[in-house]
């Protein structure tokens, strides 16, 4: 028993002898579609269409996404977080060897250490930021 295959044109859904299946190039690869000689045609002019495009364009580097700040334990004057952690050790309390010290710890620390006092990080010209004259 024979079997007969019809195409269906992809875009205007019509049936035709001159349905077959067309490859073309866009973007460094390479698409397939069932097309008849006149949608072929239009898609030929609208490739044509975005290559002159492109050829008048320029490339421009994709805004890369910005990483969200890290909250981090507030820097302690006279004391690194190597400090902190070793005291933490001392008192037996949990700490990890990276990362954010909590601020459970680090209260603990400056309560015990009267002189460790969180640095100032505010900008310059914003209120609480530290000026010279």
């Amino acid at each position: 028993m024979a079997q007969k295959v019809i195409l269906v044109d992809d875009l205007d859904n019509s049936e035709g002898s001159d349905v077959i299946r067309r490859e073309f190039p866009l973007l460094d690869r390479t698409f397939a579609i069932d097309l008849s000689d006149g949608n072929q045609q239009r898609l030929c002019d609208a490739l044509a269409f975005v290559e002159r495009i492109l050829e008048r364009s320029r490339e421009v580097k994709q805004a890369t996404r910005s990483r969200k700040a890290v909250d981090t334990a507030p820097r302690l004057r006279g004391y690194t977080n190597t400090d902190v952690r070793d005291w933490a050790r001392e008192q037996g309390l949990e700490v990890s060897p990276r990362g954010k010290i909590t601020d459970e710890i680090v209260d603990k620390f400056i309560a015990a250490h009267p002189d460790a006092t969180p640095e100032e990080q505010d900008a310059p010209g914003t209120p609480g930021a530290q000026h010279e004259v």
